[in-house]
């Protein structure tokens, strides 16, 4: 049976540089310690700190998972396409046969704008379903679904006193492994390493926990995403090229116009 981490002030300081360090277990970088109040005041203004949740940081932690699940709609919609020859060559087809159905080049040159527009709208429907699924499951209550359980905790990077990152973990017993999720950081404060950081802290807590392995599943598009998986000591090990979101119906046209990228990713940490 995994045991949590006692409820105490457990930060990571992130110094200006500490994005480019090598990942995994840089000991200077942690502080176990809890500072005293009038220590806290005095902390370089630049600093980052990445704690446990508490219930008032509930709205900022909400805006920052909306805000990072809405970036997924063009992403997903346009620079998804170049991850899927299949359906490049069906849209194409489909502009063909628009000019020997038509003969018109107005309309054919339109059909790959309604294609995108289709594709944008397709995504805009399925995300937010899958954003609402979201708020209405493990992002309604997350000290009752996170903070409580044994083998699971959700933190947060704090930046100049304001939660600026997110990243949760969830113990799961039937294979001893933890995953990693939510990780999500404000985009005015991206490229400072907190991403990194949040990452470390929750290997730090599967180590703490006994677990075997850290897990994650993502449907990131961006290829800085899976660079940070990567440099954490990720290793993709499946990927699912048609992944089937919660809230998707599945209709003809969802799956012409919906298509995204479910990859999974393991980081051993010992052997069973």
């Amino acid at each position: 049976m995994h045991l949590s981490s006692p409820k105490m002030v457990c930060e990571t300081k992130i110094v200006a540089d500490e994005h480019d360090a090598i990942p995994g277990t840089k000991k200077e970088s942690i502080m176990w310690s809890a500072p005293a109040l009038s220590e806290q005041k005095d902390v370089r203004r630049d600093a980052v700190f990445i704690r446990e949740f508490e219930r008032g940081d509930e709205e900022e932690v909400r805006r920052i998972f909306c805000e990072g699940i809405m970036e997924r709609i063009p992403n997903t919609a346009f620079r998804g396409l170049r991850h899927q020859p299949r359906i490049q060559f069906l849209y194409a087809l489909l502009t063909v046969m628009c000019f020997f159905m038509t003969k018109s080049f107005t309309l054919t040159c339109c059909a790959p704008i309604i294609l995108m527009g289709a594709r944008y709208y397709y995504s805009k429907k399925v995300i937010h379903n899958y954003l609402d699924c979201a708020l209405h499951s493990d992002m309604a209550d997350i000290e009752a679904y996170y903070m409580r359980p044994s083998g699971s905790s959700f933190w947060v990077a704090v930046f100049d006193g304001r939660v600026v990152g997110i990243v949760a973990a969830q113990g799961r017993e039937d294979d001893n492994t933890v995953e990693l999720r939510r990780m999500s950081v404000d985009s005015c404060y991206r490229g400072k390493g907190i991403a990194k950081a949040l990452g470390r802290r929750v290997l730090e807590f599967a180590v703490r926990n006994n677990y075997a392995a850290v897990v994650l599943g993502t449907t990131a598009v961006k290829l800085a995403a899976h660079k940070l998986y990567e440099s954490l000591g990720f290793r993709q090990t499946s990927q699912n090229p048609d992944h089937r979101l919660p809230g998707m119906s599945r209709s003809p046209l969802e799956r012409l116009f919906f298509q995204i990228r479910h990859s999974r990713y393991r980081l051993q940490l010992r052997e069973e």
